[in-house]
């Protein structure tokens, strides 16, 4: 009996050593931490072995560091100039595209136009058009990619692409396309000259498990066709539909067509996933730019474990201290940090009309709970919530003062913060803003206001159930 106590005295002190230790963890997350493992202590050191940690690894961090270093000898002139951001953007907004641009080293490029898709079936539609107009190559990567029919319909562009002798990269993570990495589908694409790649594949389970995370993931949607033409946004390999949950459908999406030279640095944050997958040289990428006589300024982001902690949430945060008049931000998923928690009330506070919109219905029960948790805060501060009803509002948009926006795979989340690689882009324009905000206005027609006064009146153990997965929401 004395030696049980002494070993579980020993195994939670070893853990709990173990996180005062952590410079990098916040306080609300070593809190959380705390929490678990004296609740739950056994629980808690499991979760902690397999979760704890946001480590790749690092060969995995010394192989990115060193493929940049490549990108960047090899095609810095597809990566924009930090001198010339002053001259593209306005001084309001110039220090969050100097943030922006620190993250990967892609700053401010100007010369590009972009099309907002109106919806799924266009998104596609344009998609395989332009695939199939393809004469050099074809990348695209997806965080979930389907055998239904727009994960088909894709396949079978790349499949005719590669026949003709274009160049086809595919890559898929290897949790969220699982089912569709072992399908038939896959074979037959890698059958017909489409080269193949897995992201974060689970090729040594033990491994992964003993030296990373299971739920370090590629989140990322990207897609790129000749250095001419690439595709941002939210939207998966998938029906709007997505059978695996399809109770919360439709998955309400939001893609945009971009040109310029912003396609290039696109392109390269593809390849940077492809040869940190694959070893291969950027040698053997088609590296081109094609700058348009007249259009507006923009860059690429990418976040993700091998890139600096707290990029993404401070760039966030950024963006929302630079707007003077409005913000409008769309999520699925929102459980923000502290910093940007405050960020936002600030924002209200001091006369920005901020509105958020999230999805009514979750599919994620944890984020449900965790997000309306912040609800009172944000509402006492003068933001408006509204809660989406036409489905599952899956849009990640950004726009302040009708000139800037932020689009891309980036949830505001802790786990599009610290666990996944995302990709963004970032650009200031008029006219596509007003496009995005028109959408926004779109969801917020088919949204319901979230009221302070029944927020106040909801039931003391329904508030006490959010708080506390909020407080352990590190953890989770």
């Amino acid at each position: 009996m004395i030696i049980i106590v002494v070993c579980h005295f020993l195994l939670v002190l070893t853990f709990t050593a173990r996180i005062l230790l952590r410079d990098d963890l916040s306080p609300p997350a070593r809190l959380a931490w705390f929490i678990v493992l004296n609740a739950l202590p056994y629980f808690g050191v499991i979760t902690y072995f397999l979760f704890g940690e946001i480590d790749i690894g690092k060969r995995a961090i010394k192989r990115h560091d060193k493929i940049f270093a490549e990108i960047k000898s090899k095609a810095s002139r597809f990566m924009g100039d930090k001198a010339k951001v002053d001259d593209l953007i306005n001084p309001i907004y110039r220090a969050s595209f100097h943030y922006a641009g620190s993250i990967n080293g892609f700053y401010t490029v100007a010369g590009n136009k972009a099309e907002l898709m109106a919806d799924g079936d266009e998104t596609l539609a344009r998609m395989v058009q332009d695939i199939d107009a393809a004469v050099d190559h074809v990348h695209v990567l997806y965080y979930i990619w389907l055998d239904d029919y727009t994960g088909s319909s894709l396949a079978k562009a790349l499949i005719r692409a590669a026949k003709r002798g274009v160049t086809c990269r595919a890559m898929a993570d290897g949790l969220g396309s699982r089912a569709f990495i072992k399908s038939k589908r896959w074979q037959s694409m890698q059958q017909a000259g489409v080269k193949l790649a897995v992201a974060l594949p689970f090729n040594n389970l033990v491994r992964t498990m003993l030296l990373s995370r299971l739920d370090l993931r590629n989140h990322r949607k990207i897609t790129v066709i000749d250095s001419k033409i690439t595709y941002c946004g939210s939207r998966n390999s998938a029906d709007p539909e997505f059978l695996p949950k399809a109770k919360y459908g439709p998955w309400v999406d939001i893609m945009l067509r971009f040109q310029g030279p912003v396609v290039a640095q696109n392109q390269l944050l593809f390849a940077s996933d492809w040869m940190q997958a694959t070893g291969e040289s950027l040698d053997n990428f088609t590296l081109d730019s094609e700058q348009l006589a007249t259009g507006f300024a923009a860059q690429v982001m990418g976040v993700g474990p091998t890139e600096r902690r707290g990029a993404a949430p401070q760039l966030f945060a950024n963006l929302i201290a630079s707007a003077q008049t409005e913000l409008i931000i769309t999520t699925p998923y929102f459980v923000p940090d502290t910093t940007l928690l405050e960020s936002l009330s600030a924002a209200a506070y001091r006369g920005v009309a901020v509105t958020l919109i999230f999805p009514k219905v979750n599919d994620s029960w944890i984020v449900s709970a965790a997000s309306r948790s912040y609800y009172q805060q944000l509402l006492e501060a003068g933001c408006i919530i509204k809660e989406f009803k036409g489905g599952l509002l899956h849009s990640k948009t950004m726009t302040i003062d009708g000139c800037v926006s932020l689009i891309g795979s980036s949830n505001i989340d802790l786990r599009s913060f610290d666990l996944n690689y995302e990709n963004n882009i970032l650009l200031q324009d008029q006219a596509i803003t007003q496009a995005i905000r028109e959408r926004q206005q779109e969801y917020i027609a088919s949204a319901k206001m979230v009221e302070q006064e029944t927020v106040l009146k909801w039931p003391f153990y329904r508030r006490i159930w959010k708080n506390v997965i909020a407080t352990i929401g590190p953890v989770l």
